[in-house]
């Protein structure tokens, strides 16, 4: 009898272990109704949970070349334990953002303007991909790498990403490994090609 109540008892132990790592697995709850940076002025008001900066869209040329701005804790401090953020995500015709990830978040991506090729590869390494249209909504699953890519050779397209997360951080494949301090030798190797093709590679991501 005492040993299946050890079992039991263990096993809760297990349980309950499993379950905080799940529940600290994204942004912490806080025991506030929100946080105030010590460097914010107090009585706060109104304006303290106002974020402005997508006013800048509001009558501005398209850009040439794929754009985001951002909504996450860096610049709208209100967000600090609130689990959201927002980027807006512009894509001027035959523009990518290229395969990145995000650590702490899922993203929700919502295309608002024109069409978008999406997709994500999973831990068994395949391929999850949709042609979006304007009002179409989809997920990228957290931590997985993905991307979008607008093929339309005339038209822009616009989307909105909701993350689940104050400060999801992005991983930028391409970036990360050819815009790093990694050896040449263990790029090239890792990729099975040689030296030179790895240094062509990395010059297109100098200046």
């Amino acid at each position: 009898m005492a040993s299946k109540i050890q079992l039991l008892f263990l096993l809760l132990l297990v349980s309950c272990a499993t379950y905080l790592q799940v529940s600290m697995a994204g942004d912490p709850d806080i025991l506030t109704d929100f946080i105030t940076p010590p460097n914010v002025g107090l009585p706060l008001d109104g304006n303290f949970f106002t974020f402005t900066g997508m006013r800048a869209l509001v009558g501005a040329p398209f850009p040439t070349a794929f754009k985001v701005l951002k909504a996450s804790m860096a610049e709208f401090p209100a967000l600090n334990g609130q689990s959201v953020s927002y980027a807006i995500l512009q894509f001027p015709n035959g523009t990518v953002n290229p395969p990145h990830t995000h650590p702490r978040a899922s993203e929700l991506l919502f295309v608002l303007m024109g069409s978008l090729e999406v997709g994500f590869v999973d831990t068994t390494n395949k391929l999850f991909s949709q042609t979006l249209q304007q009002g179409d909504i989809f997920v990228f699953p957290k931590g997985l790498v993905h991307f979008q890519f607008n093929s339309d050779s005339k038209n822009p397209a616009l989307a909105l990403s909701a993350f689940g997360s104050a400060s999801a951080g992005t991983v930028s494949v391409p970036n990360s490994v050819f815009n790093s301090t990694i050896d040449d030798q263990i790029l090239a190797m890792s990729f099975k090609t040689d030296v030179a093709t790895i240094q062509k590679i990395k010059s297109g991501f100098s200046g």
